[in-house]
């Protein structure tokens, strides 16, 4: 629900999710619209025009099975959509556009070759591959798919904000990630608790992004470190309904909490080689600061690649007086 509230959608606003599974995120949006309503006293209005795409077909009739169940009307489309989005707009030959965009695409999607970056009929790749890792094709596809001032919430694996950092030779991943650091289109990240996601242990980001940032947000990010708001669960952890209201609130209000939120300029974020972690900039406090093994295995790949490079530059060296 968290990132339902956070895009705190409005009526007849258009919602995309373009890897929808089941449509639980959709549901989410219009139900926590619902909410909202409600909280006003208006019992009338236009709901959320609920849109999305599956590449499965058993999980995209589950999507139009709980539209149905949830009295909700969506045009749920089915293919690829890395490949072939569905979603066009009124001449056929462009993406539509959407007020608000949610998804959990996979994670480190390997299978996206380098050719439907550069030949893409959509130009929806501004920023390139990333490489071998599709998680931040993903982000492209949904920056591209956004209206003029709309926002998005994309999970990412922890890796994408901030593999290749640190690293002195090029690495694709991170000029993507660069690209849209300095493009200012990322207004947020939020980094999950570990074992909240059935498939993975791992935690997760939560990326926003705004095609239009307010001028108070203009240059900066905004990072929450959830990792500790989670209570234990059996077999996978979640947060609770007290530990959503804080994450949420907080990120709304972009406040300030010691070991918990804070805002970075783009400056500092450049400083740090566009790591954009929020465990990189706020630490827990807690006596053994927790760190996840996946980004800690990352960050000592990134080392021994830097000692490597040093030892050759070392021998060319010593090669040269004669060693």
């Amino acid at each position: 629900m968290i990132m339902a509230y956070i895009m705190d959608s409005e009526p007849a606003m258009d919602v995309y999710d373009p890897t929808c599974g089941s449509a639980g995120l959709l549901v989410k949006c219009e139900l926590t619209l619902a909410e909202k309503m409600k909280a006003k006293g208006i019992t009338t209005y236009a709901p959320a025009q609920l849109y999305g795409q599956e590449l499965t077909a058993e999980t995209w009739a589950m999507a139009k099975m709980n539209m149905i169940i949830h009295d909700m009307e969506g045009e749920i489309e089915i293919g690829d959509t890395f490949k072939t989005p569905k979603l066009r707009d009124a001449s056929g030959k462009g993406l539509r556009k959407f007020d608000r965009i949610v998804a959990n695409p996979m994670w480190n999607q390997p299978d996206l070759p380098e050719e439907i970056y550069a030949n893409d009929e959509f130009n929806r790749f501004p920023a390139g591959s990333p490489g071998g890792k599709g998680d931040w094709g993903w982000a492209q596809h949904i920056l591209a798919s956004l209206k003029t001032g709309g926002r998005a919430a994309v999970v990412l694996d922890t890796g994408g904000a901030s593999r290749g950092s640190g690293n002195a030779n090029t690495n694709k991943e991170k000029d993507v990630r660069k690209w849209f650091v300095d493009k200012d289109f990322i207004e947020g990240v939020i980094y999950l608790p570990e074992n909240l996601f059935y498939n993975t242990t791992a935690p997760g980001i939560i990326v926003f992004l705004n095609t239009t940032k307010s001028p108070e947000q203009k240059g900066k990010i905004f990072l929450l470190n959830a990792s500790n708001e989670f209570e234990k669960g059996d077999p996978k952890n979640y947060i609770s309904e007290v530990g959503i209201k804080k994450i949420v609130e907080t990120y709304q209000n972009h406040e300030i909490i010691e070991k918990f939120s804070i805002i970075v300029s783009i400056e500092e974020i450049i400083k740090n080689d566009y790591n954009i972690s929020p465990s990189r900039y706020i630490h827990t406090g807690s006596t053994q600061e927790y760190r996840p093994i996946e980004e800690i295995l990352i960050e000592l790949a990134e080392v021994e690649e830097r000692a490597s490079e040093a030892d050759v530059k070392l021998k060319e060296v010593l090669k040269s007086l004669g060693f």
